[in-house]
C-alpha cells in the first residue's frame, strides 16, 4: 500500500507526528503545519487522500476545502479530522465537500478505518489490496499487474506510473503531476524522464492488449480512458 499518497494537514506538531505515524501504514504521508502551506500542496494534484484540520493558522481548514472542490476541481477523499463537534460544524463541512468528518479525540484503529473505506469508495484501494480497472488487475501487496489475464512484466516506476493511471482513470494527469508524484519534489532527475517511461509502459501494454487506455493530451497531459462499459 506504499504507493498511496496520504496528505496530512495538521497545525498540532505532535499529533501531526502521530498522525504521520498512524498513516504511514497506508501509504506515504506527508505533512502541512499550517493552512497555506496545506492549500497549495493539495493543489498539486498527486495525492489519494487527505486529512484535513479545520482550525488552522494562515487559512481554515474550511477555506482550503472550499478552494479543493471549487477552485481547483480536486476529487480526492477529504477526512475532516478535528475538535468541532457541534451537528452545524460536520454539516457545513459535508456541504463544502468532505467525504467523512471525525472529531478529535479519536481513536487510532477507527482513523485507520475510516481512511481505508475512503479509499476504496475512490477506487485508490481496492478490496483483498487489489485494484481492478477494466482488464488491469493490480495486486498491491506484491506489486504486480496483470492484463487480460496474463503477468505485465513492469519494472519499479514503470509499475508506479500505471498504478498513478489506475487511480485516476478518466482524469487528466500532467507531466509534472506524474514527476513530483514519482520522483519527489526536489528531485534532480529531468522532467523528460517521464516521456521515457510512458514510453516504455505504452509499448509494455501494447505487447498484450490491441489498444492501449493511456492517451496524450498534446501540450496538456496524459489520460487513462477507462471503457464505462
Amino acid at each position: 500500500m506504499k504507493d498511496l499518497n496520504i496528505l496530512i494537514v495538521e497545525d498540532d506538531e505532535a499529533l501531526a507526528d502521530s498522525l504521520n505515524q498512524f498513516l504511514s501504514e497506508i501509504g506515504n504521508t506527508k505533512v502541512a503545519c499550517d493552512g497555506f502551506e496545506g492549500k497549495m500542496m493539495g493543489q498539486e494534484g498527486i495525492y489519494d487522500i487527505a486529512v484535513l484540520d479545520l482550525m488552522l493558522p494562515e487559512i481554515s481548514g474550511y477555506d482550503i476545502l472550499k478552494s479543493w472542490r471549487n477552485d481547483d476541481k480536486l476529487d480526492m477523499p477529504i477526512l475532516i479530522l478535528t475538535a468541532k463537534d457541534t451537528l452545524s460544524d460536520k454539516v457545513h463541512g459535508f456541504q463544502l465537500g468532505a467525504d467523512d468528518y471525525l472529531t478529535k479525540p479519536f481513536h487510532r484503529e477507527e482513523l485507520l478505518m475510516r481512511v481505508k473505506a475512503l479509499l476504496k469508495r475512490y477506487g485508490r484501494l481496492g478490496t483483498n489490496n487489489e485494484l481492478t480497472v477494466g482488464n488491469f488487475v493490480a495486486k498491491l501487496n506484491n506489486r504486480s499487474v496483470d492484463l487480460n489475464g496474463k503477468e505485465l512484466k513492469l519494472n519499479g516506476k514503470e509499475y508506479d506510473l500505471l498504478i498513478y493511471f489506475l487511480q485516476n482513470p478518466n482524469t487528466i494527469i500532467t507531466k509534472e503531476q506524474i514527476f513530483d508524484r514519482l520522483w519527489g519534489f526536489n528531485s534532480d532527475t529531468a522532467l523528460t524522464v517521464v516521456e521515457v517511461y510512458m514510453s516504455n509502459l505504452r509499448k509494455k501494454i501494447k505487447t498484450m492488449s490491441d489498444s492501449n487506455p493511456i492517451k496524450t493530451l498534446r501540450n496538456v497531459g496524459y489520460i487513462f480512458e477507462k471503457d464505462d462499459d
